[in-house]
Parts: C-alpha cells; structure tokens; sequence
C-alpha cells in the first residue's frame, strides 16, 4: 500500500498476484493489521552475507587509503587475520555462534584461545609456505594426532574398451602393506564415471592417519584398475564370449611422501594433506570436504579414539590359493565368490567406500594359473548385534571365455570362516589358512553342511580333517580337499569387539561374575593398546562395578587400583595423546556421580597408611594419578567444596612462594570447579557461589594486584610470557566467572531484588573500604593491561559488562556508606573516579573507530556502556559536596579525557563538571587558577594524542558561557578562559593536522604558532616542550643551524646559577640551572659546527671560557673550550662555505590552515638549490594550490578565496657589515659569512609600467622591494639596476669558481648551470636587452647624466668573459665523459660569445681585474 496525498493506492492481499488490479482508497475505511516481518534467509547466509559486505568496505578503505597491493598478498590467512583486522568468532561443536548469554565465561574464554591458537597456526604455516621439516611434515601437522589426505580424481584415460574399476588407496612400499581401505570409482566404457552425476565430483578423504603414518618413509598412493567384461581382449565375438569376467589389467602408483601435486601417464588427481579428523576438516575445509565427499579410513585405529567414536568394521584381504587342474589339461581360471552368511543363510557385502553395498564379493580373474594371488582388501560391514551368527563364505569356480561353457559350470569348492570364537573374542587377525571343501555344489551352499566342520587348517584340525576324508558322507557329502588351499588376512577395527579374553572378561563381567576379582588383577597384563582403544568401555565397567557395589567394599580397592593404573598408562608418552579422550570422557560421558565416596574413601586409606610410614606400593602412582582422581570426584561438590577451597584460598595467597606449576594447578582446578558450577544440569549452585564468593573473591583481587606490584621479583621465578598471558588473563577469567555465575544466581532467585542478593552474596566483604579500593585497583591494572587480545571482541566486551554491573554496585555502597564527612575516604573515591574514567576511556568501547557492521553489532548486544558509565560519573561527582574541592585539579584531567569522547549526549552531560569546577575553586580560593593550568596541560596531551575536534570546542564554548550566565561575577573571567582555550584549541588542532602532513615546513611553521603562543600565555613548560618538538623537526631535516637557534631559546631562560631547574621534560634528569645550560651549550656548539656557523659557536665557546675562568675555575674545560674555538677560527680561513639563495614564499587563500593564510615566508633555500627545484618540491605538498606568477601582493579577491595560491619568487639578502668591521681590512672569508647570515632585509626587483611600455624588454623600467619586518618600497634606476644585477653574477661566478679550486668533492652540476645559463643563447638574455634597453643612440641622448653608468655597465660585460673561461677551463678538467659533449658545446657557445664582446667592449684580463680589486 503506497500514501498517495492522503489517501492509499494498493491492492488487495488475495489478489496480489494481480498487482495490476490496484485501486485507490479512503483512510476512514482502511483497518491496519500490524504483522511482524522477518527474513526469509538462513542464518548462515545473513552472516555471510554481513561479512562480505563488510570485508568488501574495508578492502576499499585499504585501496583508497593506503594504496594497499591486494594482488601481491597470497596468503588467506594473514589477509581476514592481520590485513583486514577482524574480530575471531567463536562457534560451539555445531558451528554456530557461541550466545555470551548462554555460555558460561570459562568455556568463552577457552573457546578463544582454542581458535586464536589455530588462526596463529595457520598463519606461520602459510607465512612459512608450508616449509617442511627433517620428518617431511610441517609443524601444525606434527602438533596434531589426526591427520587426513584429500584426493581429488580429476579424470581417467585409458583405452580399455570396457567397463573397469578403480580402487585407490594408501599403501606402504617398505612393509609392503595397505595403510587405508579402498576408494572405489566405477568407470564406464566411454570414457567417463558410471554414475554420470560424480563427474568432476570423484572426491575421497583418506581418514584417521596418524603422526606415526606420516613418519613412515614412504607413502604411495596407488591405483588398481580392474577391468570388467570378456576374459581376453583380443575376443572379438562378443556374442558368444562369457561377459561381466573380473580381470586385472594395470596398476598406476604415486609417491605422496611429500604430499604433492601430481600427474601419471593416465590417472590425473590433486592432492592436499589436511590436519584434524573428517568432523574437523568439514568445518575447517568445507570448499574442499562438502556433505558428498567419500570418507575412506584406514586400515586400523587412529591415534586417538574419542568417547562416542563407535566403530565396527573388518577388512578381509583375499590373499592366495592353490588350486589343482584334477582332470582337466590345464589350469582353472578361479574365480572367488564371497558371501557374509549367517545360519539361516541370509546374506550381505559392502565393498568399499563410494560403492553401494552388494550381496556378493566376485574375485579378478587369472587366465590358467595354479597359484593366483589376489591381494584384494575389502571391508565388511555388519552390525554388532549380528557378529555372533556371521560367518563367511568363499565358493571356488572356473570361468570359460565361452559363454555356452561357462553357464555349465558350478562351484567345485567351498571354505569358510567364523567370525567369533567360542569364548566369545572376534577372530584374530592375521593371515588364515582355511580349510577347502569339495562335493556336491547345492550341498556346498547349505549352511548346516559345513558349519559344524573345521573352517581353517592347524594341527590341532589334522586328526578331524583326516577323519572328514575318511568318512565324507556322514557329515553332508563334503570332503576335505588336501590339494586346494586358500589364504586370507583380516583385519578387526571394532571399538566393541575384542580378541583379548582378559579384557573380554572385564568388560563383561555381568556374565561370569565370580571371575571378576581375577579379570580386575589381571587388567595390567593386558596390552595397553588394546586397553586405550576400549577406553571408554573399560572405564564404564569399572563405575558400573563401583556403583553395583555400593555397599560392600570388596572391590574398591581393586577398582581404583585399576583406574590408577589406566590413568598412568595414558600418562605414558606412547598414549599421552588420549589425554583429550579422558579429559572428553570425564567431561562428556562420565555419570557415577556418587563414585566419589569410594574414591575418596580409598585415597583416604592410601593416604593414612603412607603418612605413618608403613609400606604403601599403590602411593606413589596415586599420586601421579591424582589430577584426574579430582576430576573425576569433582562433581561431589558438597563435600568436597570446602575441603578444596581452603586449599586454593591458601595457595592463591602466596604469591611470591611456591611453584609455577602449583599455581597453575590451582587455577586450573579453580577453573574446573566454576565451569561446572556454570553448567545448567547440575542442580542449584546458589549455595556454593557464595561460598566461593565469600573464600577467594577478595584473595583473588590481592593476588592480581600483588603480582603487578610484584612483577620485578616474578620475573625471577616466573617468565614474562607466563605472567602477562597465563595469570593474568586466568585470574580475570575467574573473576568474571565468579561475577558471571553469581549474576545468575541472583537472577535465578525467586522474586528477590538484586540488592539483596548481592548483599547476601558479597555481604562478608563488600562493604569494607579496603575491599572496595582493592577491587578498583585490579578493575584498573586489568582494564589498561589489555588481558584479552583486541580481537576478542565477545570476551571483552562481557568484561566489560560484569565490570559496568559490579562498578555501578560499588557506587551505589558508596553512596550509602562512604559519602558522610566522617566516614569519607578521600583515596577511596578518587580510586572510584579513575576506575571509572579508564573503564569510559579503554579502546575497546571506543565505537568511532569501529566499522558500521561492527558498531550496529555491539549497539545493539550490548549498548553504548560509555553514556551509562559517563552518566554514572557525573552523578557521583555532584553529590560530593563540600568534598569537591579534594578533587581539584587532580580529577581536571580524567574528566577531560572522558568529554573529549565524541559522543554528543555524553558530552553535554559532562562538559558542566568543568563549570561547577571553577566555580568550586573560585569559592575557595577566590580564583580558579590552578584548574587553568591544569586543563591547558591536559588539553595539549590529549588533543595531541588524537582526542577533540571543532565540535567539542563549540560545546565547550557554548555549554561553560551559558553555565556563566548566571553567575555574573565569574562572568568575565569564565569569558577569558574560554577564548584562552579556545584559541589554544585551534591552534592544537592545527597542529595535529599538519603532523600527518609531509610537508616539514608546514609541521615547523605550525609549532612556531603554537610555542609562540605558549609564550604568550606564559606558560614556560609547554613552551620548552614544544622548543624541542621544532628541534626534532629541524634535525630531521639536517638543519643544523636552525636546531642550534631552537636550542639557544631555551637557554636563554636558564641562569647560571645553582637554583635547581623545574623538571619540564620527560628526559630531564634533576640537575642545576648553571649544569643544563652548559650543557645545551655544548649541543648547540656542535649543532653550529655542523651547520658551519662558526661565528655563532666562538660566541658561545667565550661565554663558556668566561664561566670556566672567571666563576667555575675549571681551566681544564677553559682550555678544551678555547681549543675548540681555535679550530672554529681555523675553519672560517680555510673552508669555504656556499652562498645559498632565499626564496620569499606567499600562501594566500582561505583554502590554507589559520598558521599559513595570507602570509609571506622568507625560506634559506640548500646548498646549490635553484629556484625551480624549491618550488617544484613546494608545489608537490599543495597539488591543488595555484601558481602565481607575479611578484606583486595579490588583491583581496584572492586572500578572501577559499581555494590555494602560492606565489614564490627569489629574494636578494641585503649585506650588513657589523659596526666592528666597517672601514676595516677585512679578508673576504669573513665579509662573506655576512653576505648571507644576519641578514634582516631582503630585496628584489619586478617591473613598473611609466609611460611607454615595451613589452618585450622589462628592464627598461623596474623597481626594488624590501623585505624587512614588513614589506616596503625602494624604486631604483633600471640602469643602476642592471648594473646590480651584473655585478652579482660576476661575483657568483668567482665565489664559485674559488670554492671549485679549493675542493675537488664538489658536485659538478651547480657549476654547469651556471655556466651554461649564461653562454647559451637559448637562455641567455642579459646583454640583449641591456644593449637594446641602454647602449642606444636615443637612450643616450635622453640621460646625458648616466655616461658613466653606462661605461660601468659596459665594462662589468667585458670583465665577465675572463671569468666565464676561467670557469669554463675549470669546467673542463672536472667534467666526465658522459657530459663530454654538453661541455663542448658550451665551449663553442663561448667562443662567439667571447668574439662578440671583445669586439664591442674591448678585452680584459683576470690579473689586471684583481689588481683593479686591490686598488
């Protein structure tokens, strides 16, 4: 139904699938039936379907963001794992989702770290690529008991022309033995799988393999090919030949040591070696192991054989026969027919796996050979109820090729065998030589014929075979053929049927009970391979017995003696792999519950009869055994509660005692207790919930928090791998437990409220002080150590809800008992706030930084814990009272960090706190002075840190002015704080936006700002802090100089004195102002020395020789100084330092930060650095920004714009001889150093437009601008500029030729631009304009006054051809071969630049030119 204006357009609900039939309707006669909508999808499919959509939002964030290389990552793994961040989801036995609710927190937690174990597994094992080891197989692979193979047949050629069989199977060349039963695949005659529906689908899982399988040293994979049709190919009547004939035609064998992927002449098959049993590799595995993949198990037991794992197959081997021709000329061809048979003489067969069950087992044929040898394994497959009356049958018969022949044959032979004996075992296995009958072929088929009869021949058998021979009709016409044998092997892999009589005996002791004593003392002599693989069953006998005979003891001790002896031979290395089948029996399948009185009641005994010295063999191996003897008693609770917890509350106690072992005894067994207190089947727990509550909770909490305390003394005894992941995270596990259980306790109460049970459980220690500040130190230490890791996102955030529940308990048993002035506890509630602010604060809650996927999931389990807690806090802190003052400022900056959380509501409700505490202040001490300074500290840690935005200074701002408003006398100084904060606000913001920028300059200009502006406020330590922020910056940038002027603003606010400095930074260490100050002397020396700003270290080295000589006297340090002020003087003479060039960079438009926008920088450009590269590089820090390309200020339509223009041009430094030097003789190395250093004015030229332009000439009419503190005008003559600007560049050209002299390192390049940019006509362009501009008839006659300028300008040309050969001859023996050809071209672009000059400014000499310099 669609609103349409007011009314509705829709159709009816019977009709709808007539939508075209849609109508309008009035509102006042529709009737509206609410019907709840859900979704038609599976379960399994939504959360898929969530998944990839959520997986698909953070692949592109990574694409976009970090330009992640998605097609160079190959391991799957690591990629959901590590890549893409996830959270681990942990599933029950069924594959769904474990429900927090539901689960109790030990098997949550375990659950975790089961799946956390396997991911890491997996990820070493892709990242390793599956490297294998000295024993071939990798190291997950050894780790796991079970193992199985993936074989995935791919295709079968072969030209055949018949139907065939393929049976493949593991097989062990050494020992010359199976290892697995067979897969069958039946193949048809075209070329393709009988069953036209397993093309492309001929899958089979080689099961139950073992470490010890793997170890063998070869593995073949092999395959039989049997073919079915015609007895001889070359047959080609097929009309008259015998059809559906069994004969083997070709075996195709693969060595899989390795487990690799393969190819053979004919049978194509992918392989994969999978860990874990077919349960486990179905869920890990499922793209490869679906529903119809076949399973084919080995020939034999796994390793471990778990609880439930019922099992009741035989594998029959046709070995061999020898069979005689009697009356025939030559040699039967024998075909074998198998048939199970019971003694009414029904019949059934299962061949293999991936074949259907048959009624008959048909043997391959060999053509006329006497002694064929099959080797043929099948499984046989009956029910356990049926073994009894089973027995087999094997008829011998010829086969002809002609098929007339063949229908006149009948069986002339028949042998049998029994599956069970007599005393009630199966049959052994191994090989069996079986007795052959000859005679009439309807009499072989009866059953009461032969079964009476011996089936094997032994010499026990001889004296009746003899007799059988002798007197053949008496019993049913069958005779023994003494000239005919047959020979089987067989294998029994029953989990119920046994061939030892012992334990026969044991486990069915109901039925001879008077041998039971016997069977009990002989248990030992059993083989413990037989006794693991009836584990289950024997431990049920012996409970049964146990619990059958619960009044008499006459069995006791044999029964435990006996369970001992089970547990020591698991304990054993050759079984300790079936300590998971104990652990699962006594978890799953163990039901004596009241077994404990007799195993308690011989434990006592052992135990007494030891402690008074007399002899007790069994002791020691109780002992051993003793771990599980408690597992097992563990579900007595009320007896045997107490007892264990006086014992665990005085072994968690000590901590600093005793061994690691021992603790993780106890809190293992401690684990144990809960998970079954947690469990909905056993009964009420209430009772014993309280009284673990009341015996360990508060040993519990001093035991964490001792150990943190402790944790330099631990590392003695304890690594640190077992304290930061095995305690701590057990411990918390079990107070989360505790809380947990006891939650549901309480609610399981009828009708009581929660503060009554809660008063009832905790009442023995939750309203002592002590308690409570113990509790909230642990919730602390617990929260900021990350127990959990962070992908665990189910088990901490039910940490965090039973941390929520229990600290909103504790607040409400503050409030009630600790808020009155006499009993107020000062460290307790500050202990409560810092709780509470750590638990608001912890990443985990933080939803910002979570996926929408993943925040709609947490919102809606669990809520947003962080306004229910921020509430809470602030709730708190108003009924304080009087008391606030005790808070201020220590609680400025908590509070701050919890309102810094962007959440809107949270931070309405929390931002007052800082208004009411001014105003608490002010009361107090007239002022809130000491909230200022704190807050402006805290603030620039966390906004720096990543915490704040615009949004939170704008309520910050509104919310504290409108709390103002109605205090008027704070009115005004409550304004000033917040444009104080304000201001600062933006400006750290700035700042940690630029941080993340490339651009170092942008970093260094937006802490300039910010230090300036602490200076301002007056605030020395944020000042000092950020001074080394910029120093850090500058030697990043190996700008040495300027991180030596950085340093020198610090020292200029120390003294030399012996006051002590205030500790202002994390690395200071306590020392005198007069000791840091000569030491950052001596970091700024050196910083100037690398710098080569020599002159500025001699001025600080006097300072320091001043101090050493005339305060300290320490002339040991004086002369060191004065050494090194020498070598500062020497290097000013001899080294030459390069004159770099400076560069004025304008940013105009709104588009840049507040720091930048409509400002002009002066920038010292690097060493032989040109004007484009400084401003290509600027240029790529703001790609979006536009150039302009003039050197005048641009007009207020571009300041106010709101995108970016940068205009950069480059300036001259106006040269400033100090006052000491001037009309002095001064060498040039030291005017130099002015020429670029202690410049505060900068100049540089750009055309003016009067009167008649000439666009093509702009040095007809220029002017100079200077820089100094502000720009300012100075209009020179174009004239006497030009005559400026050529006397630079012959200046440049000698400074650079002399640095070329004095050092061969110089790169090349400075000196080829140079040279070039002024030979070439393609970018020269000086004297052409010069002469067009000034060496014409009418400019000549028009300035009169400028004759001489003119022949100064003149003679500066003709001056700079000797310096450009002499540069150019430098050039020369400097260049290398592959700029052999530019230097040559330059030579002949000198040449004529030289004839040219020459001719019309006359010739100069470079000796005559030095002789003018002298003069």
């Amino acid at each position: 139904c669609v609103i349409v204006s007011g009314w509705y357009k829709g159709y009816v609900i019977k009709n709808k699938e007539r939508k075209v039939s849609k109508r309008v309707f009035i509102p006042e006669y529709l009737t509206w039936n609410e019907e709840i909508i859900t979704s038609a999808e599976m379960p399994l499919v939504k959360e898929v379907t969530t998944t990839l959509r959520e997986w698909g939002s953070i692949w592109k964030q990574l694409y976009v963001v970090r330009r992640l290389d998605v097609g160079g990552i190959l391991l799957i793994h690591k990629i959901i794992y590590s890549i893409l961040e996830l959270d681990v989801v942990v599933r029950d036995a069924d594959g769904n989702i474990l429900d927090p609710e539901r689960a109790s927190v030990i098997s949550l937690f375990r659950a975790h770290e089961d799946a956390t174990a396997k991911i890491t597994e997996r990820i070493k094992e892709e990242q390793s690529n599956v490297q294998l080891d000295h024993s071939g197989v990798s190291a997950r692979i050894q780790s796991s008991p079970t193992h199985s193979l993936y074989v995935f047949v791919r295709n079968f050629v072969c030209r055949i022309g018949e139907d065939s069989e393929l049976f493949m199977s593991l097989y062990d060349p050494i020992k010359q033995t199976n290892i697995s039963e067979n897969y069958l695949v039946r193949w048809g005659d075209k070329g393709l799988p009988k069953d036209i529906e397993m093309l492309n689908s001929l899958k089979v899982v080689f099961t139950d393999l073992g470490n010890k399988d793997l170890g063998r040293e070869k593995i073949y994979l092999i395959c039989q090919i049997v073919r079915v049709g015609r007895m001889d190919l070359k047959d080609t009547n097929h009309k008259k030949c015998t059809m559906g004939l069994r004969r083997p035609f070709g075996v195709a064998v693969m060595d899989i040591s390795d487990i690799i992927k393969g190819k053979t002449e004919c049978l194509w098959v992918t392989m994969k070696a999978l860990v874990g049993d077919i349960v486990q590799i179905r869920k890990e595995y499922p793209h490869l192991v679906d529903r119809s993949t076949v399973v084919a198990r080995k020939l034999g037991f796994p390793e471990i054989i778990m609880p439930g794992d019922i099992r009741n197959d035989i594998y029959l081997t046709l070995h061999s026969g020898d069979f005689d021709k009697y009356i025939k000329t030559t040699q039967k061809n024998v075909e074998v027919i198998m048939l199970v048979c019971d003694e009414e003489g029904k019949n059934s067969i299962c061949l293999g796996a991936g074949d259907r069950p048959v009624n008959e087992y048909r043997s391959v044929i060999y053509y006329q050979i006497k002694q064929p040898r099959w080797m043929e394994t099948f499984k046989v497959a009956i029910p356990l109820e049926e073994m009894p009356r089973i027995h087999l049958r094997f008829m011998f018969r010829h086969r002809s090729s002609q098929e007339s022949k063949d229908k006149s044959e009948r069986n002339f032979a028949m042998a049998f065998v029994r599956l069970m004996k007599e005393d009630g075992t199966v049959l052994r296995d191994g090989i069996h030589e079986l007795t052959v009958f000859k005679g009439d072929s309807k009499r072989m088929e009866e059953v009461s014929s032969y079964l009476s009869l011996p089936s094997e021949r032994s010499h026990s058998d001889s004296h009746k075979a003899a007799t059988l021979m002798r007197s053949s009709s008496s019993v049913g016409g069958l005779s023994v053929s003494s000239r005919d044998t047959l020979t089987i092997a067989t294998l029994v892999c029953s989990t119920k049927l046994t061939q030892n009589v012992g334990l026969l005996g044991l486990l069915k002791w109901r039925t001879r009970p008077e041998m039971l004593k016997q069977n009990l003392q002989e248990l030992k002599l059993i083989d413990g391979e037989e006794v693991v693989k009836f584990l289950q069953d024997t431990l049920d006998a012996l409970f049964n017995i146990m619990m059958e005979h619960s009044q008499t003891d006459d069995y006791d001790i044999l029964v435990f003696d006996a369970l001992i002896y089970i547990i020591g031979l698991i304990a054993d290395r050759k079984f300790q792999h079936f300590n998971t089948v104990l652990e699962a029996y006594i978890k799953q399948h163990f039901s004596a519950t009241l077994a404990y009185k007799k195993l308690m009641s011989v434990l006592k005994t052992y135990l007494d009869v030891s402690s008074r010295g007399e002899a007790c063999e069994p002791i020691l191996r109780t002992l051993k055994a003793l771990e599980y003897i408690f597992k097992f008693i563990v579900h007595c609770r009320d007896i045997l509660l107490p007892m264990m917890l006086r014992e665990l509350s005085g072994a968690l106690a000590v901590v600093g005692d005793g061994l690691q072992d021992e603790k993780r005894n106890s809190v293992e067994l401690l684990n144990n207790i809960l998970e079954v207190l947690s469990r909905n089947d056993v009964g009420d727990t209430f009772q014993h919930i309280q009284d673990i509550v009341s015996s360990l909770l508060r040993t519990i909490n001093r035991t964490v928090i001792t150990m943190v305390c402790l944790s330099v003394s631990l590392s003695v005894c304890l690594s640190v791998s077992i304290y930061r992941s095995i305690y701590p995270s057990i411990y918390l596990s079990i107070y989360l437990s505790l809380s947990d259980c006891l939650s549901v306790s309480i609610y399981l109460s009828i009708y009581l409220s929660l503060s009554v049970c809660l008063s009832v459980c905790l009442s023995v220690c939750l309203f002592d002080s002590d308690f409570l500040m113990e509790t909230f130190l642990l919730f602390k230490d617990l929260i900021g150590k990350h127990v959990y890791p962070s992908d665990w996102v189910t088990m901490i955030m039910v940490q965090n809800r039973v941390f929520l529940q229990a600290i909103n308990t504790y607040a409400d048993t503050m409030n009630h008992k600790f808020l009155d002035n006499n009993s107020f506890e000062v460290q307790l509630w500050n202990n409560y706030f810092h709780l509470a602010v750590a638990f608001i604060t912890q990443e985990s809650l933080q939803l910002q930084h979570f996926s929408p996927t993943k925040r709609s999931k947490i919102l809606a389990k669990y809520g947003d814990m962080r306004r229910l807690i921020g509430f809470a806090i602030r709730d708190m802190w108003y009924k304080l009272g009087k008391n606030k003052i005790c808070f201020i400022p220590g609680m400025v900056g908590p509070i701050l960090e919890m309102t810094l959380i962007p959440e809107e509501e949270l931070r309405r409700a929390t931002i007052p706190i800082f208004f009411d505490m001014m105003q608490c202040e002010h009361n107090h001490s007239g002022n809130f002075r000491k909230f200022e300074n704190e807050i402006i500290l805290k603030l620039d840690h966390e906004v720096e840190g990543g915490g704040g935005d615009e949004r939170y200074m704008e309520l910050l701002q509104s919310i504290l002015l409108e709390c103002a408003q109605g205090r008027p006398p704070l009115l005004t100084e409550v304004q000033h704080f917040v444009t104080l904060v304000t201001g600062l606000l933006e400006r750290l913001l700035d700042y940690r936006t630029v941080m993340s920028d490339d651009s170092r300059n942008n970093r260094m200009s937006c802490t300039v700002n910010l230090l300036n502006f602490y200076k301002d406020i007056n605030r020395e330590g944020m000042y000092i802090r950020y001074l080394y922020k910029l120093r850090d910056l500058h030697l990043d940038g190996e700008n040495y100089t300027e991180a030596a002027y950085t340093l020198l603003l610090h020292s200029k606010l120390l003294k030399w004195s012996e006051e002590q400095c205030t500790l202002q930074l994390d690395f200071q260490t306590p020392q005198s102002q007069r000791q840091l100050k000569e030491s950052l002397y001596d970091t700024i020396i050196s910083y100037f020395d690398k710098g080569k700003m020599w002159e500025e270290a001699i001025t600080l080295c006097k300072e320091l020789a001043d101090q050493f000589e005339m305060e300290v006297f320490d002339y040991e340090l004086l002369g060191q100084k004065l050494n090194q002020q020498a070598k500062f003087y020497e290097s000013i003479m001899k080294i030459l330092r390069p004159k770099p060039d400076y560069f004025a960079v304008g940013y105009y438009g709104c588009g840049f930060p507040q720091f930048l926008r409509n400002k002009v920088f002066i920038h010292r450009g690097k060493e032989y650095e040109r004007r484009e590269d400084f401003q290509s590089q600027l240029m790529s820090q703001f790609p979006s920004a536009v150039r302009l390309n003039i050197t005048t200020m641009p007009g207020d339509d571009i300041k106010n714009s709101n995108m970016q223009y940068i205009q950069c041009f480059t300036v001259q430094p106006v040269l400033e001889i100090p006052p000491r030097l001037k009309n002095k003789p001064v060498p040039d190395q030291i005017i130099n150093f002015y020429k670029s250093n202690y410049v505060q004015r900068f100049q540089y030229s750009r055309p003016i437009r009067r009167g008649k332009v000439d666009p093509d000439n702009e040095f007809a009419v220029s002017h100079n601008t200077t820089f100094i503190s502000q720009r300012s005008l100075l209009f020179i003559n174009p004239l006497e500029n030009a005559i400026e600007t050529m006397g630079q560049t012959n200046e440049k050209i000698l400074t650079m030729i002399n640095q070329y002299q004095c050092d061969d390192a110089l790169p090349i390049n400075p000196l080829s631009m140079l040279l070039n940019g002024i030979v070439d006509p393609a970018v020269m362009g000086g004297f052409a304009k010069y002469e067009k501009a000034f060496f014409t008839e009418e400019y000549m006659h028009e300035h009169h006054e400028d004759r001489d300028k003119l022949m100064r300008l003149k003679d500066l040309i003709a001056w700079q051809i000797p310096l450009l050969g002499r540069g150019i001859s430098l050039h020369g023996k400097r260049v290398t071969d592959d700029l052999r050809p530019f230097h040559e071209r330059m030579e002949e672009c000198f040449k004529q630049l030289k004839k040219k000059v020459e001719k019309e400014y006359g010739v100069r000499e470079l000796v005559s030119m030095k002789a003018r310099q002298q003069k």
